[in-house]
């Protein structure tokens, strides 16, 4: 089975849609996606996700399943640096580098802040939902890998945001989420796969084939938003520091 984790396109938050930019990407995004033969399609119920996905779907026929736990992951916390709150995962590389915790798949739900903003509750209420889904495909999650009931060459879709296909990833893999929401960074509508490998009968695991492909925008001479990402030196003003 194939899972293609895809972020929504250039964001307007305030009207939670897209910018003109987002729904060129979003076009340009369809039509890679018409080229391919997909079972099923999840999606986000932001309406940034679910303008994203709506190209796709007219292009294939086809309606989403809307599903609360893909929202953007966003429990929020009381950063080192400030006082108000803030999204749990945006912390500054010289706070959250130093804390151990945070390089482990398991602690790193401990560290106090987490813990007193229910981060860990919501990490678990999301991924037991996906896990859930998986069943619902036949792969049945067992420990860190997964039982094969019915097997299956199928893709499934998410239209989501990158704050969540990080903790997807992380119970996927095995890795933190906090490393994977500071050490990457998934540009609008970019595609991230996974593919199942059953080694073993009976016994498989996701494996990732490609990390915020964004080949259907440079393709058509689209250079991808910079949506997510921060200024790349200090010094560039136009950019965004925090």
């Amino acid at each position: 089975m194939r899972l293609l984790l895809i972020r929504h396109g250039d964001p307007d938050y305030e009207a939670d849609s897209l910018t003109p930019k987002g729904w060129h990407e979003a076009k340009l995004l369809s039509e890679r996606m018409a080229q391919m033969e997909i079972k099923k399609i999840y999606v986000s119920p932001l309406g940034r996700a679910k303008d994203t996905a709506s190209l796709t779907l007219q292009k294939l026929g086809m309606e989403a399943q809307e599903c609360e736990w893909l929202r953007e992951f966003a429990p929020r916390i009381k950063r080192p640096d400030r006082e108000r709150d803030s999204i749990s995962w945006d912390w500054l590389p010289q706070h959250w580098t130093t804390i151990p915790q945070f390089y482990d798949k398991d602690a790193w739900q401990q560290e106090p802040r987490m813990q007193e903003g229910k981060v860990g509750e919501e990490y678990t209420w999301v991924t037991s939902c996906f896990d859930r889904l998986l069943e619902e495909h036949g792969y049945v999650r067992d420990g860190n890998f997964y039982r094969v009931v019915h097997g299956n060459q199928d893709t499934i879709v998410f239209f989501c945001h990158f704050g969540l296909t990080c903790v997807l990833l992380s119970h996927l893999i095995g890795v933190s989420p906090m490393v994977l929401w500071h050490g990457t960074c998934a540009a609008p509508t970019s595609v991230t796969s996974l593919v199942t490998e059953e080694r073993r009968q009976g016994i498989a695991s996701f494996r990732m084939g490609s990390f915020g492909d964004v080949n259907h925008l440079l393709a058509a001479g689209e250079q991808p938003s910079v949506s997510a990402r921060f200024c790349e030196r200090f010094e560039n003003t136009g950019e965004r520091h925090d």
